[in-house]
């Protein structure tokens, strides 16, 4: 009876342990935290055998102790890569604050005339929205014409949700124009397939860029050799120059403004399969996302010049010279630089009576003067 009583005693506290510790396991799987969960379940399944041997009268010490911090010393091992990883920086566009370039607003970062603009927006605004790399551009283009209000950077008049997104409501007629790099071919079949006809203007250009981590040797690639690292013939740093050292070739996801500028640059060449990490999702679980940069020594990342070195402003990384050119302003105009992008103002139909006068001004000598104080390269330069 007694031993009936020590395994009923026993179950119960199992049920009750697992009922406490269901919250904290579903709180680190989903939100954030999957790095940590075999520790947690391994902390779980430590206190449930510490209980089993208080309940079945186990004194022996190395058992009583020695077993659960085993149990805590297999989930740190299982979990070691996981938490290894978290110790890298991150680069993303979640790093930077869009309200620190706001029009309008205190301090604001945008860029102003040295006058009062030309050309001033009346009537009917046109809603704007656009990639995260030309929010500053934009939102300097907006305190120039638009009269002067609270413009929210996710929800107004003037808001960035990024180039995926901007795409999606140009498209649905959600927004009036949008300031992006090109569209991808999926961006343009939808579009296609709504009946809209996307309208680019040209309003200045950016250099494409290539990053790695501050402390890799590796100071320029060819252009054939980032085609053969984003293709995945070359697949260690010491293959260009570099030390022994596996590549780590991050991408961005599809459709992206970088992205699709990749695609762009790659041509015919095949892009080999984006590294992906698994990310947790209340509504669907565990889902499979591409790989954020992490700032491994191997890695390897791509950007827009602007952003990388205003924006963002990453001083653990840095960008790399392609065919011997650095990515400056000056190489840009000099057309030296050999991977220069176009910067879109993008339409698809639009009948805001704004929206044809507003382009005009920005490819005029005032407009232009923006793109250049903002940091990017006029059209002509």
């Amino acid at each position: 009876m007694k031993r009936v009583a020590q395994v009923l005693g026993f179950i119960g506290i199992v049920i009750f342990i697992l009922f406490l510790s269901a919250p904290l396991l579903f709180m680190v799987l989903f939100a954030g935290g999957q790095a940590w969960f075999p520790v947690t379940v391994a902390g779980v399944l430590a206190v449930i055998f510490w209980f089993g041997f208080m309940v079945f009268g186990v004194r022996w010490k190395k058992v009583v102790l020695g077993i659960p911090l085993a149990l805590l010393g297999i989930g740190l091992l299982i979990a070691s890569p996981s938490l290894y990883k978290l110790t890298k920086p991150v680069v993303h566009a979640d790093g930077v604050d869009l309200y620190e370039y706001a029009p309008f607003v205190e301090g604001t970062k945008a860029v102003s005339l040295d006058a009062p603009a030309s050309f001033k927006m009346e009537g009917d605004l046109p809603v704007i929205d656009g990639a995260t790399a030309l929010y500053p551009l934009y939102a300097s283009f907006t305190q120039a014409v638009y009269p002067e209000k609270d413009y929210e950077p996710y929800m107004s008049e003037v808001m960035s949700n990024r180039t995926g997104q901007a795409y999606e409501s140009l498209i649905n007629g959600e927004v009036d124009l949008i300031f992006v790099a090109g569209p991808s071919d999926a961006q343009l079949e939808r579009a296609r397939q709504a009946g809209k006809e996307l309208e680019l203007t040209p309003i200045g250009r950016e250099a494409f860029v290539f990053f790695v981590n501050e402390d890799n040797p590796v100071e320029s690639l060819t252009q054939e050799e980032i085609r053969d690292i984003y293709s995945g013939k070359v697949t260690n740093w010491k293959e260009v120059g570099g030390r022994s050292t596996e590549i780590r070739a991050y991408q961005r996801p599809p459709d992206s403004g970088s992205q699709t500028a990749l695609e762009a640059f790659m041509g015919d060449t095949p892009i080999m399969a984006a590294p992906t990490e698994q990310t947790a999702d209340l509504m669907s679980g565990i889902i499979e996302d591409v790989a954020d940069y992490r700032n491994y020594g191997g890695a390897i990342g791509y950007t827009f010049r602007f952003y990388s070195q205003s924006m963002l402003g990453n001083d653990k990384v840095r960008l790399l010279a392609v065919d011997g050119v650095e990515p400056t302003a000056d190489n840009i105009r000099s057309g030296d630089y050999p991977i220069v992008n176009e910067l879109y103002v993008v339409t698809a139909g639009t009948d805001n009576p704004n929206v044809g006068p507003f382009i005009d001004w920005i490819l005029s000598e005032e407009g232009q003067k923006i793109v250049e104080r903002t940091g990017y390269v006029g059209n002509g330069k």
